[in-house]
């Protein structure tokens, strides 16, 4: 679904939902990935009007919610579970390794998810993550943790975006917090040409194609500023648009 810098486009999204009468759509509200953009109160409103109108449930994929500094409108919040289920996770804010989340959902959905995610983890959640996260969760060292992780966040995205923007590259808007930016290249070049150039310095890139799948995104790249504190990426990516301008 294209998005806006206000969330999914919702002509578009209505005009989907006419043509391919979907069940469910899956999608980020805040720090959307790979574009960073957070949805509108106007845009949720609309998206949920329709999602009504066409018998649509929304999965609400809120893994990034703990990067923003404020709180943004949430479908689930302000469509009260009906059709919308959120879903979160720890595995960005605490650990990779701890696969331990959250789901909130109607409560007549409940135990059908909870069968289905016992099927298809071939048990229940760790134990040993579910105490870590409770543990944390309860004594306050998560709020502190957050704290820093959001400064520390914001201080490479300032650096990141100052350093794209010498070489040329501007994001498409400037998100309110999270790891990605989402970046027009200069002059028109391909991102999936500049990536395998940066390849060769062992340097790994995201081309913007690889989030589309109508592949329209040639001319973007998604950077991740948690992963751009070496400068050597700098002169890495500066090398490689210098050699795809030739």
């Amino acid at each position: 679904m294209p998005h806006t810098p206000t969330g999914p486009d919702p002509s578009r999204f209505g005009e989907a939902l006419a043509a391919h009468h979907p069940r469910l759509y899956i999608t980020n509200s805040a720090l959307h990935n790979p574009t960073g953009a957070t949805i509108s109160p106007q845009t949720a409103h609309r998206l949920l009007n329709l999602a009504a109108a066409h018998d649509l449930t929304i999965v609400e994929d809120d893994i990034f919610a703990d990067f923003e500094p404020e709180p943004s409108p949430r479908l689930a919040a302000l469509d009260g579970l009906s059709r919308v289920i959120r879903i979160g996770s720890f595995s960005k804010t605490l650990s990779a390794s701890i696969r331990c989340g959250y789901i909130a959902a109607r409560a007549d959905w409940i135990e059908a998810l909870v069968d289905l995610q016992v099927a298809t983890s071939f048990g229940g959640p760790n134990p040993l993550s579910a105490e870590l996260v409770a543990s944390t969760l309860s004594d306050g060292s998560y709020r502190k943790h957050l704290d820093a992780l959001r400064r520390r966040l914001s201080k490479a995205r300032r650096e990141a975006g100052g350093g794209l923007a010498a070489l040329g590259i501007q994001p498409w808007i400037m998100p309110r917090g999270g790891f990605y930016l989402w970046c027009r290249l200069p002059n028109g070049l391909d991102a999936a040409q500049v990536a395998r150039v940066a390849l060769r310095e062992n340097l790994v890139l995201a081309p913007g194609n690889v989030f589309s799948l109508s592949q329209s995104a040639s001319g973007f790249m998604r950077f991740n500023v948690a992963q751009m504190i070496d400068p050597r990426v700098f002169d890495a990516l500066a090398q490689a648009l210098a050699e795809q301008a030739k």
